[in-house]
């Protein structure tokens, strides 16, 4: 499986400055496999510590952990030559030991020639409880479930890849757009978390994808209890269980309200920013105004909060496969929702979009995500189907007049003064899109 952060992987290898690497993302989106598979193909040798399994190490993290210490025990304890730059170490479920954590500040420091990987699930909220963290002394990199992209070179689709990527911004031809428009509803059913895409790509079975999806949702739950203070556990299960009817929401502003009758934010904040910090959910925050830079417009009380997963989400609202595979009319209204999600996803998957917002004016128009470059701010409005009214899309071109504002949707490329139609399908090519295609973006 072709996973596109190990190239940030292979470049952080080759730093000059290298500092001990940290892999932050939610449970089962991969993190392990990705670094067993970089230590297989780019070092000599690996050394693999899961912190959860291995009984031994905590006395090997007490005490000195000078660096040199260190590297002697594991090397005696698990009878490996740890060699600099040949071997790369890997740290698994380092939350479970902060002193661990703690150590990779004198790796920086005094040993900079060990190759250093550590993961964690829950590495966001140990740094969130004070564990004391090497601030400044590593590197972070962050792992997603698959994006589209990654589903289609999965499905070994790599030539229909290559058509989108080489077709500049003409029309998409019939038979490959309706290629493309089956995939995407594959994409949709099953999402991206790899247990699940293997599952399919394994059986073509769905009811076989639904129960790894099932038990990577009963994974979360029980992380809730095993790993949150006590007394945030019922809230977190309250915010959890309240994400699709959240999303399903005309305005799917964030109402605490529908976690709970009477629920205030204060009440659940320590709860939400624990699902946060796991990553188990992602926070689109509202801007007041479109203009650089966008963080100093951010209305910290206003936000949407999305799942990690579209296929997730789907098994959560309890979406039948069938719903989206025969389009049933039912399923309209909830579509808008699967279809915000799964382009949110896509543009996190982006490395040169930094943060995502949402604008609103009064209660007049609603732009469903904003983002900046280095130089401009785009809007893009997110469609389900073929329809195309934006209403709120164009107050916000009155307004701001941005140099080009992105629309996607079912409907086939095109751009069109100032507007770039890209289908939902083609959405992994935006760069290429914003960059080749209009002649201010160079």
């Amino acid at each position: 499986m072709k996973r596109f952060l190990m190239d940030d992987l292979i470049k952080w290898k080759s730093k000059k400055n290298r500092l001990p690497l940290v892999l932050k993302g939610a449970r089962q989106v991969g993190k392990t496999w990705l670094l067993n598979e970089f230590g297989k193909t780019e070092f000599e040798d690996v050394l693999y510590i899961n912190f959860e399994n291995a009984p031994g190490m905590k006395e090997v993290f007490d005490g000195d952990i000078s660096s040199q210490r260190i590297i002697d025990m594991l090397g005696a304890l698990h009878s490996k030559r740890i060699k600099p730059e040949k071997t790369l170490l890997i740290f698994d479920e380092v939350q479970e030991l902060p002193r661990a954590l703690t150590s990779l500040k004198y790796f920086a420091e005094t040993a900079p020639e060990y190759a250093i990987c550590c993961a964690g699930s829950l590495l966001g909220v140990a740094l969130h409880s004070g564990t004391s963290f090497p601030v400044g002394k590593v590197d972070f990199l962050s792992l997603q479930p698959l994006i589209f992209e990654e589903f289609l070179l999965a499905a070994k689709e790599n030539m229909l890849i290559e058509f989108v990527k080489n077709n500049g911004v003409n029309e998409i031809p019939k038979p490959i757009r309706e290629k493309l428009i089956d995939y995407l509803k594959l994409y949709f059913i099953i999402g991206g978390m790899p247990a699940a895409v293997v599952s399919w790509f394994d059986t073509r079975d769905f009811s076989e994808v639904e129960k790894r999806q099932n038990d990577i949702l009963q994974t979360y739950e029980n992380d809730f209890s095993k790993h949150a203070p006590n007394n945030i556990v019922p809230k977190l299960r309250h915010i959890w269980n309240s994400i699709p009817s959240q999303l399903a929401r005309e305005n799917n502003k964030f109402v605490y309200g529908l976690v709970r009758e009477g629920a205030r934010a204060r009440d659940y904040e320590e709860a939400l920013l624990w699902l946060l910090d796991s990553g188990l959910l992602r926070k689109v925050s509202r801007i007041n105004k479109a203009a650089m830079p966008l963080k100093a417009y951010e209305d910290l009380k206003a936000f949407k909060l999305y799942h990690l997963d579209v296929g997730l989400l789907r098994v959560m609202s309890e979406l039948s496969p069938n719903a989206i595979l025969e389009g049933i009319k039912m399923f309209e209204e909830f579509k808008g929702s699967l279809t915000e999600q799964y382009v949110l996803s896509e543009l996190i998957g982006k490395h040169f979009i930094r943060n995502i917002y949402y604008w609103t004016s009064g209660a007049t128009a609603e732009v469903d995500f904003i983002f900046a470059d280095n130089e401009n701010i785009y809007p893009v409005e997110v469609k389900a189907d073929e329809n195309l009214q934006a209403r709120s899309l164009r107050v916000y071109r009155e307004r701001y007049n941005p140099k080009l504002s992105i629309r996607t949707s079912l409907s086939n490329l095109r751009i069109d003064d100032g507007l770039l139609n890209i289908p939902l399908y083609a959405l992994f090519n935006l760069e290429r899109y914003i960059y080749n295609n209009h002649p201010t973006h160079h």
